[in-house]
Order: structure tokens, then C-alpha cells, then sequence
């Protein structure tokens, strides 16, 4: 039986699908397996490190250590290539706008915030030189919300503000939620449903987002994985770990 957390790295996956030979950085489990999955299948030019310093040529597993190195990618170098634009990153939000400005920073005001978080880190940089999706694990109101407390990676409103540079080289691509997969791909550049996670209907993800979606007439499923990825995905993580991080609804 298909769960819920294949599901979601089949979604990851695709966000990488038509990349080519560029970097595809997933930050944590899930984006971490969703690059290494669509290089396993259908996007082979992809680039994905060990997470440490190295390119890494074979079918790494995650939390594996054997190795066979294709080239050097030491955390100094990730800049040089963050700010050529040759990289695509999947990273979390802890809240997430309409028009993609996200936060990571802090919970409250500024001044004098509720709950401190990561800080902005490479959020700014990600979103103005490069691909960037989002991992959400749980998609709520207090995630998705009409206005996020603190700016630390800039949406499509922000983008057009800062002039034709940076708007030329913005490009927010999935958002990936236990709920569904949403994009931006549409003229307001608005948040967008793409597809619902089996079991998960239109009103479902509605309730759960904090301002209004745009949702088109042909809203899918999100796919299943096929058999070759399932079985990449078992070879990719033995020991589970997709299903602790993405448990089955209750």
C-alpha cells in the first residue's frame, strides 16, 4: 500500500523534474530525498551532495556513507554557486504568504517576538538568485498566513519591487504540504493549488490555509509513485525514515 509519505517525496521529486545539471539542494529528509529520487529516475543530470562537502555520483541512502565522490562542494564553494543561479533548493517555512514571502526568522513582532526560530539564514539569497520550493510538514493556518511576522525569503510581490534583476532570477516552484502540492504558476502569481494528497479533498486544504488560494477548475491528485520508485525509494531509505517524518492521517 502507497502511504502518505511516498507520496510527498514522489511531490519533491517532481519539483526537480526538467533541471538539468544544476545543484539540487534538499534540506532535511524529505527535500533531501525527493532531489536524490528524481536523479535516480527521471532527471540523472542532477547534482546532489552528501550533505557534508561532496558531489556524490552514486545512489547515496540516506545516513549512508559509502561514497563515490564526483566532485567537491565544501559549504564556501555552495555560495558561488547559489549566486550564479545554477542551484535549486528545497527548504522548510514556519509561515508562508499568498505571495510566497516566507519566514523562518521569528514567531511575533520583531521587537519582541514569541518564539525565536533559525534566523533568516540563506533565505534571502535562495530566493532572489535561484529555484526555491518549500517542505511545510503541516499545513495549517498558523503555517499558511495572510501576512508572515518576519520577511527572511522574498515573495513575488517583493521580487517585482526590487526591479527587473531580481525579478528575472525569482522563481518559487513547489510548496509541498501533508495536504497537497501548491505552485504559483499562474498570472497574479498567487498561491496556487496544484494537487491534493489522496484522501484530501479541495475544502480540506482551504480550511487549513490562513488567505485565499488560487484554485483552478482541474485540480488532480497528486501521483503515486511507480514501482522503479518505489523501489528507488527503498534503496534510498532503508531504515524509514520518510514515514516517521510524514506519519499516515489518523
Amino acid at each position: 500500500m502507497t502511504k502518505l509519505a511516498d507520496i510527498v517525496v514522489i511531490a519533491a521529486a517532481e519539483a526537480f523534474r526538467g533541471d538539468g545539471e544544476i545543484f539540487a539542494s534538499g534540506m532535511g529528509t524529505i527535500p533531501m530525498l525527493g532531489a536524490r529520487l528524481a536523479r535516480s529516475t527521471f532527471e540523472p543530470d542532477l547534482m546532489v551532495s552528501d550533505g557534508e562537502a561532496f558531489y556524490i555520483a552514486n545512489e547515496l541512502p540516506i545516513g549512508g556513507t559509502d561514497k563515490l565522490v564526483e566532485g567537491w562542494i565544501p559549504f564556501r564553494t555552495v555560495f558561488d554557486t547559489l549566486w550564479g543561479g545554477r542551484r535549486h533548493v528545497m527548504m522548510g517555512a514556519s509561515q508562508i504568504d499568498a505571495r510566497g514571502n516566507t519566514n523562518i526568522a521569528n514567531i511575533g513582532p520583531w521587537s519582541k517576538p514569541k518564539t525565536q526560530l533559525l534566523g533568516v539564514r540563506g533565505g534571502p539569497g535562495n530566493t532572489i538568485n535561484h529555484a526555491t520550493s518549500f517542505w511545510i510538514p503541516k499545513h495549517s493556518p498558523a503555517a499558511f498566513t495572510a501576512a508572515v511576522d518576519m520577511v527572511s525569503g522574498i515573495g513575488y510581490d517583493r521580487a517585482e519591487a526590487l526591479g527587473p534583476w531580481v525579478k528575472a532570477h525569482h522563481d518559487l516552484r513547489r510548496v509541498i504540504t501533508n495536504l497537497a502540492v501548491l505552485d504559483f504558476e499562474c498570472s497574479e502569481r498567487r498561491m496556487r493549488l496544484r494537487s491534493v494528497h489522496p484522501g484530501v479533498t479541495v475544502a480540506d486544504v482551504v480550511a487549513a490555509t490562513g488567505f485565499e488560494l488560487v484554485i483552478p477548475d482541474d485540480v488532480t491528485a497528486s501521483r503515486a509513485p511507480s514501482e522503479a520508485e518505489l523501489a528507488a525509494l527503498g534503496r534510498l531509505d532503508p531504515t524509514g525514515l520518510r514515514l516517521r517524518e510524514v506519519p499516515e492521517p489518523l
